[in-house]
Parts: C-alpha cells; sequence; structure tokens
C-alpha cells in the first residue's frame, strides 16, 4: 500500500526536524505506541498496540531512521510482528520552510499481512490515514507546547 502526504507544523524547519528525531516525542504522539527504546544509533525498539476493526494486538519491532540529509529530509523504516501479522512499512519525510511553519511531506509503502491483512485493503488505507492525522495532530501540538 502507498502512503503519502503532507503535514503542517507549526514551527521553522530546524525546529522540525530537531523534533521528528526525538524518540520522546515520536513515542508520545505515535497511535498506540508504548515504548520506544534507543538500542543504537538510530535504532530503536518499539511496542505498539494496534487496532483494526475488532482485530487488535500487541506488536514489537523496531524503528531506523536513516538517510538523514539534516533539516531536509530523513527516511523511516518500521517492522513489527505480532500475533495479528506484521506490518513493515518504509517511508521518506522531506521538510520545506513556508514562513514560520515547515511543510512535512512524505511517501512511502506500508505492507501487512497476518490476520491484520484479512480487513481489506479500504479499511488499511482509511486506517492508515487516520493514524498519520493522530501523529501530525499531537505533534503539532507538541510543537506549540515546546515553542512555548
Amino acid at each position: 500500500m502507498k502512503i503519502q502526504g503532507s503535514h503542517r507544523l507549526p514551527a521553522g524547519r530546524e525546529r522540525a526536524y530537531a523534533l521528528l528525531q526525538d524518540p520522546e516525542i515520536l513515542a508520545a504522539c505515535l497511535p498506540g505506541c508504548e515504548a520506544l527504546v534507543k538500542v543504537e544509533e538510530d535504532l530503536y525498539e518499539m511496542k505498539m498496540k494496534i487496532a483494526l476493526a475488532a482485530i487488535s494486538g500487541q506488536f514489537s519491532g523496531r524503528v531506523r531512521i536513516g538517510d538523514r540529509n539534516p533539516v531536509e529530509s530523513f527516511r523511516l523504516v518500521v517492522e513489527g510482528t505480532g500475533k495479528i501479522g506484521f506490518l513493515k512499512g518504509e517511508g521518506l519525510l522531506k521538510l520545506r520552510e513556508e514562513g514560520a511553519e515547515t511543510e512535512v511531506a512524505y511517501e512511502g509503502d506500508v505492507h501487512v499481512g497476518g490476520t491484520i491483512a484479512s480487513v481489506g485493503q479500504r479499511l488499511l488505507d482509511t486506517t492508515s490515514r487516520m493514524m498519520i492525522k493522530r501523529f501530525f495532530d499531537r505533534l503539532c501540538e507538541r510543537t506549540r507546547k515546546a515553542c512555548e
């Protein structure tokens, strides 16, 4: 499944980039994230709970940050497994300053398998968009607090 879109953050590009690299901020903003622990440079172990229609479960996995081009772009690679299946995703995030705000554009691919994949493509698309929106809404809220 392809994902793409963009969201605005109420901060300059350097601040937005720093927030998107902060594991505490990411853990607080990722829907369902219960833990995000640094294992080594640019690699984190993650615990997450996902609910999709009548299916829910715990996932454990890893998040890797790569291809850093400070304040301009970076790549996120996420892999997780649980009793209800697996997910693998990779996306490129690009930051562009627009006045006092930063537009974060993203594009990538997500693959799911197991029971969670049985809910159907339409529901997966809708849920993915909803989770991304929640992430950026929470990040905007944190950004505003960080700037006060």
